[in-house]
Formats: C-alpha cells, structure tokens, sequence
C-alpha cells in the first residue's frame, strides 16, 4: 500500500467510560503520534469519562453500543472512516475488537488491537472472562497487528495461539514533567499512596489489612486512595472493611481527578497491590516520573519494570505480610528511599516516556501501511 504518510490518519476504537490506566494510553498516543506523522480520531463505544477527561484535541465520534452485542455502531464507524480519510483501526477492548473488525471488513482498512491485560483473566468472573476471550479471539481473526504492553502479555498471547510475527511488544510510557524535584527522606509519619480504578483485582483489602497491622505495632503511616470504585457496592466493602479494622478514619479517600501527578507529590510510598491482571500499570510509571518510590505486587508486566532493590520493591500478591516486610524495610533505611526514586525516575526517563511508546506504535503502523 502506498500511502503518503503526511496524510495518515487513525482511528482508535475505545469504551470511553473510564478514564483510567488503558484511557490514559490513548490519549497520550493522541497527543504524541502526530510527532511520527499520524493523527488520531477516536470513536467511543460507551458514554462516560474519557470525552471530558482526555488531554487531547483529536476528533471524537460517539458511537454508542446498545447491547454488548450491538453491532450497529461497525456501520456508522465505516461512515466516517469513508468520510475523513481514515486509513487505520487502532481497537482497545474486546468489544472495540469486534466492531473494528466489521468495520474492517466494510471499509477494506486494516486494523491493529493493543492489549493491556489479559483477557482470560482480566476480572474475578470467570465466565465473563470466557465470554469476552471467545469475542476477542472471533474478532481478531485477520487482524493485521497485536501489540502488547509487556513481554508477559506476548507469552500470553503466544500461549493463545498467535504466532510471534503478529505480535509487537510495544511498553506503555508516560510524560515525564521536568526535573526530579528534591524531597527529603519523609517521617516520622509516612503517606502510603494507592492510585487505581478501584475493584476486586486491585486487591486494595490487602493494602488495608496492612495498613492496620502497621498502625498496630505503633507505625506513623496513613493511606492516600486515589481513584474512584467500579461499583458502589464494592464501595461500601471496602469501607466497611477499613471500619471494622479501626484505620477508616487513617484513609484519604480522595475519588476521581485527573491530576494524578498532583497526588503523587503527596505520596512518600506508592503500593499497587494488585492480585492479578495487569499489563504494564500507568500509575507505576507515573509514580517513577514523579520520584515516588513504588512497591508493588509481581504480577503479569510489573516485574518488567521494576528492579528489585534497586527501582522499587516486588511483592508476592495476595500476601499481607510480605507486603508489610517491604514497606517496613523501606521506612527503616534497609533500602534507599532517595537512591531508589533517583533510579526509579532515570529508568522512567529512558524507557518507558511517551515518546518512545508512541515511537513504538508508530513503527507498527508504519510496517502495517508499508509507509
């Protein structure tokens, strides 16, 4: 195909109900891809936070689904990639797949899917996962291009089948604001900090239960919670559970904002306990550009971005004590709190910004299009 790549315009397909970590992937791909000659419209399959939220600029088409199965919107989609030029389907989600892939089919445009998480196990409902797997694997059928956010997510994939030359391993990134600011060693009080869309992966009750066991042996220690719940009754679980613990009134609850950053400048540590599920987390990498050192549990990417000791701390998901010992080993000096946000914030710099993602989105499209 020969395309003149000054032209080149992409249409990422997203749910658009949340404006969380996958949410935050594609904006910042908005903002950057035009710097590798791509621009970028997006189509929200949902109404809900992203429209409002996002950072960027680029066209934004509502193209609701009425049903999980509603394949009406393929339609309109094909509509305006006709209209304005079009000449690729980025998707986001499962349901994105499958209706990217029959407007794939209506328009002749190729199409490529960025995995974030693990499908076939991206929630603690199995068959909900079985069902959204089934969708995903039908829709893909002839897709052009996988990309993954970790090595860990390209084993996945390999495991479900799809040859290595399909896949591309591209590592999300994040924009990092100027210069590591100078903090000093904090205490005799320490601010834990949790960033996330708050539901039962994240494992939030872990970072909670630890929370108490450390206020118990007389620790300084409060939580700074960031991010709204999935669901009000996982809401009202998770604080009843801080009540019977005795720590509700040790927690800031502080919902939705868009300024993460501005969080995390209130964190001495930042904790993302989740039990299982992720890809490459934003917040981790947010954390590291924002110097705040991160302890976190080793599943799926995580481990690829964090060096053990050196970058941040790993930890065994689900383990309550183990997480303790970390935290406890950093408040006490066994590891370097200046040393490993110094170490953490270079790495960031150099391997996971938002430039080198988006240069790395923009090379598969370039081998996709033939530019």
């Amino acid at each position: 195909m020969n395309i003149n790549k000054e032209k080149i315009r992409v249409l990422h397909i997203i749910s658009g109900e949340f404006f969380s970590g996958a949410e935050r992937v594609q904006d910042v791909l908005a903002l950057r891809l035009p710097d590798y000659d791509y621009d970028v419209g997006f189509s929200c399959l949902k109404q809900g936070k992203f429209p409002a939220c996002r950072d960027s600029t680029t066209p934004l088409f509502e193209t609701p689904m009425k049903s999980k199965l509603d394949l009406a919107p393929a339609w309109e989609i094909a509509r305006i990639i006709k209209r304005d030029g079009y000449a690729l389907l980025h998707t986001h989600s499962p349901r994105a797949a499958m209706i990217g892939r029959v407007a794939s089919w209506l328009t002749g445009v190729p199409m490529v899917h960025h995995i974030h998480s693990p499908t076939a196990r991206d929630t603690e409902r199995a068959w909900g996962n079985r069902m959204n797997s089934v969708i995903e694997r039908l829709s893909l059928t002839g897709v052009a291009q996988l990309i993954a956010v970790s090595q860990s997510l390209g084993v996945y994939l390999r495991k479900q089948g799809w040859p290595p030359q399909r896949i591309a391993m591209v590592a999300n990134g994040v924009p990092t604001f100027g210069p590591l600011l100078v903090r000093p060693v904090p205490g005799p009080e320490w601010v834990i900090g949790c960033v996330a869309l708050f539901r039962p992966r994240k494992g939030v009750e872990v970072l909670i239960e630890a929370l108490a066991k450390l206020r118990q042996t007389g620790r300084l220690v409060r939580l700074h919670a960031v991010g709204p719940f999935e669901t009000t009754e996982y809401e009202s679980t998770i604080k009843d559970l801080a009540v019977r613990l005795g720590v509700n009134l040790a927690i800031d609850w502080i919902g939705f904002t868009q300024d993460i950053n501005a969080e995390l400048t209130k964190m001495d540590i930042f904790v993302l306990p989740s039990l299982f599920g992720e890809g490459m987390p934003m917040v981790i990498l947010e954390a590291m550009a924002s110097g705040v050192p991160v302890v976190a549990s080793d599943v799926e990417g995580i481990s690829e971005v964090l060096d053990h000791g050196r970058t941040g701390l790993v930890v065994p998901a689900g383990e309550v004590d183990s997480l303790i010992g970390a935290l406890t080993d950093l408040m006490d000096g066994k590891y370097d709190w200046s040393s490993m946000r110094e170490d953490a914030y270079r790495v960031q710099v150099e391997h996971f910004s938002d430039r080198s993602m988006a240069e790395g989105v923009a090379r598969v499209y370039d081998e996709v299009l033939g530019v």
